[in-house]
């Protein structure tokens, strides 16, 4: 959701304000293993702890006879991710549903970050008097690339788990080296693996970034159109934030399921030998 921005600010600067991630420094580099982004790490924690949360309170109400709305809802999405499951992983899925039952539910609710006014916590910080302290804060971590690729990077742990669970060490490392060509271009399938394994991993963090960064930015367009001084601009701000959002609530539940989907297909993938 949309609230008008602060008037103190030029379009360009309330955008690049509210892109920024309250962290441990500044960033000037691509790529610097020294800062993190509190924001996203909280907000991811929270998210998986709501996720926890309504699981357990599922599971606890949880009767034999006429169920509620809230047990029917949950029963309809572990069902769907069982039948899943099933119709991609073939092998053991006792831990395998699960995981992609609680990747859905979280990356479903830190997407569903994004429908929060966008200047709620900066008015919350200037209200208690900590915006001087938290300058810039951030709530959804699926529009920051370093909260998707760590996601990504644990899906990529579990896809080198199961091919040495179900390969054996000696067969995972014969098939690295002998396919898809054989052993006898060995360096030139080597090279091939490492190239899938870090294709599949930085697709999907930069397929759930991008989807959702792009949201959150048209968010920021629609409050800076609310911004304007005249009855065209509140109406439109209106209109276009209120159609933003019902549209964007398929968004968020499309990227979700689309990532828990390419878990299931690359843990799947793992299971079988080339």
């Amino acid at each position: 959701m949309t609230v008008a921005p602060s008037e103190a600010l030029t379009p360009s600067e309330y955008i690049v304000h509210h892109l920024g991630h309250f962290s441990t420094g500044h960033q000037s580099k691509i790529v610097d293993f020294s800062i993190i982004n509190l924001d996203t790490i909280f907000w991811s924690v929270f998210a998986g702890i709501v996720g926890c949360l309504l699981m357990y309170l599922a599971a606890r109400k949880a009767t034999a006879g006429v169920p509620g709305r809230f047990q029917a809802f949950v029963e309809m999405v572990v069902e769907m991710v069982d039948d899943q499951a099933k119709g991609i992983v073939h092998g053991d899925r006792s831990f395998i549903a699960p995981l992609a039952l609680t990747v859905f539910i979280w990356v479903a609710l830190m997407n569903s970050l994004d429908f929060l006014p966008v200047d709620m916590f900066s008015s919350l910080f200037k209200l208690v008097g900590l915006d001087g302290i938290i300058s810039h804060h951030r709530v959804v971590p699926t529009a920051d690339l370093n909260g998707t690729m760590g996601i990504a990077l644990g899906v990529l742990v579990l896809m080198l788990y199961y091919s040495f669970k179900i390969k054996g060490i000696g067969g995972f490392l014969h098939e690295l080296v002998a396919a898809p060509f054989g052993i006898w271009l060995a360096p030139a399938n080597l090279l091939l693996n490492i190239i899938e394994f870090a294709a599949k991993t930085v697709s999907l963090a930069m397929r759930l970034f991008g989807n959702m960064y792009a949201g959150e930015l048209l968010f920021l367009l629609i409050a800076l159109l609310g911004s304007t001084a005249t009855a065209f601009g509140f109406v439109g701000h209106v209109i276009a934030g209120s159609i933003w959002a019902i549209f964007h609530i398929l968004i968020v539940l499309l990227q979700a399921f689309i990532f828990m989907m390419l878990t299931l297909v690359y843990i799947g993938q793992a299971h079988e030998a080339h």
